[in-house]
């Protein structure tokens, strides 16, 4: 019974890997952002080519994807072990549906399997896993996505600095296994260990996987810069010129009033005139 819920789990969380979000929003704007930049429907793409407050939406969203699912599935069947063995179910639940939804966002069943990279999922995916053992494992999580915004920011490589974001705390997941289950030396626990530790390298290397043209873009030295400060800066401007819109078109608004008035009070003059 317990194979047959962590098999539902997985499929749910497949399926919820499925809704793109890069695309949901670009169509609500009118776009298409699968024909945009590097046609990643992705968040740095979206970033790039739609403006950072939808880059940062579309992450969000992305995020949600994987870090949803494995958090349901860790309170789901926390305190529960596998039949025969020390390890506990929740360890092995929050990476299997934080590897199905990794791959419902990368081969989307409901979009021809033709999605993003699943970076953002499986961050979402690795701030679960690692927080919710304490705030240690949890620094790591925060350490590595500064580094990997510093290093975009400096660089201009999204693709490597998504690597960074997501490779530090998939290590911290093993260590913390390890730690966690090294005390006991039966063969269930050793097998779910190893199964698990499969399941990080998976989602990794998949993610990595996602990225090859961009790794091939970056060796011949044609990936598209990702350029946070160019973000920012368009960002300011779209929010001036809208400001300055709103602006002009108070002041012609008031003008306009005032020449609607002006006119009834010179129409009156003229009649009066007549008179």
């Amino acid at each position: 019974m317990l194979s047959f819920y962590l098999i539902v789990c997985g499929i749910v969380s497949y399926f919820i890997g499925n809704v793109n979000w890069a695309i949901i929003i670009s169509k609500r704007n009118h776009k298409d952002i699968r024909n945009m930049g590097s046609g990643n429907p992705g968040s740095l793409n979206m970033g790039r080519n739609l403006g950072l407050k939808f880059g940062l939406m579309t992450f969000f969203l992305d995020m949600l994807k994987g870090a949803v699912p494995s958090l349901c599935v860790f309170f789901i069947f926390r305190g529960i072990r596998f039949p025969g063995s020390e390890f506990m179910v929740s360890d092995f639940a929050v990476y299997l549906c934080g590897f199905c939804a990794v791959m419902g966002h990368i081969y989307p069943a409901l979009l021809k399997f033709k999605g993003g990279k699943g970076i953002a999922s499986t961050i979402g995916v690795m701030i679960v896993s690692n927080s919710v053992y304490g705030i240690g494992w949890a620094s790591v999580v925060i350490m590595a996505l500064v580094a990997a915004l510093v290093f975009i920011y400096f660089t201009e490589f999204g693709a490597m600095g998504s690597f960074i974001a997501i490779t530090p705390p998939a290590i911290s997941g093993s260590i913390r296994l390890f730690l966690q289950y090294e005390q006991f030396h039966d063969s269930a626990t050793a097998a779910f260990t190893i199964v698990t530790n499969m399941l990080i390298f998976a989602i990794c290397f998949f993610t990595w996987f996602a990225h090859r043209k961009n790794i091939e873009r970056m060796l011949a030295g044609e990936e598209h810069p990702t350029s946070i400060k160019g973000m920012v800066v368009k960002a300011r401007a779209k929010k001036l010129a809208q400001k300055a819109a709103a602006e002009n078109k108070s002041v012609n608004t008031e003008t306009d009033n005032y020449n609607t008035e002006t006119n009834k009070y010179n129409y009156k003059d003229s009649y009066n005139n007549k008179k």
